[in-house]
């Protein structure tokens, strides 16, 4: 991994959910979504892809973390990511669509802060393996905004 991300005095747990409260507060709004896709540089976005990508992000990165706290090197990252704009993607986002990424984001809040706040200072400044300290995996999680804000808030 390269550009190793910024850190500074937040608790890591704090930067995954805050990222997470942000997201949702923004799809609260996107029920209200025309369905046209949203571009922003050189990807479009959807509400359902933008909760796919948030959701995908940190089931990855948790992935990646509990194998390098076991000692085994993480699975190899095969995700088309952004890159793609699934059928999925474009299905209109209801009340239930919803409901449904505001409990899946809430579950992965909590198995985060639960990670997260068991390790001690020095464990989230080391990089077990390759790659960035856990607490600049967690900062580098709160850029997941990124994703909702390229659909933003659809409230009018």
């Amino acid at each position: 991994m390269t550009d190793a991300p910024l850190t500074d005095d937040r608790e890591p747990a704090r930067v995954v959910t805050e990222m997470i409260d942000h997201v949702l507060r923004l799809a609260v709004t996107w029920t209200a979504w025309d369905g046209r896709p949203v571009p922003s540089e050189d990807r479009i976005y959807t509400p359902h892809k933008a909760i796919r990508r948030v959701a995908d992000h940190l089931v990855d990165h948790l992935a990646e973390i509990e194998d390098r706290l076991a000692g085994r090197a993480p699975l190899p990252d095969h995700w088309h990511a952004s890159m793609i704009t699934t059928a999925a993607d474009l299905a209109p986002f209801t009340e239930q669509d919803h409901d449904e990424a505001r409990s899946r984001l809430t579950r992965l809040a909590r198995i985060w802060t639960a990670r997260l706040e068991v390790l001690t200072p020095e464990q989230l400044d080391h990089s077990p393996g390759e790659g960035w300290t856990l607490r600049q995996v967690a900062f580098h999680l709160g850029g997941s905004v990124y994703y909702a804000d390229a659909v933003g808030d659809l409230s009018g």
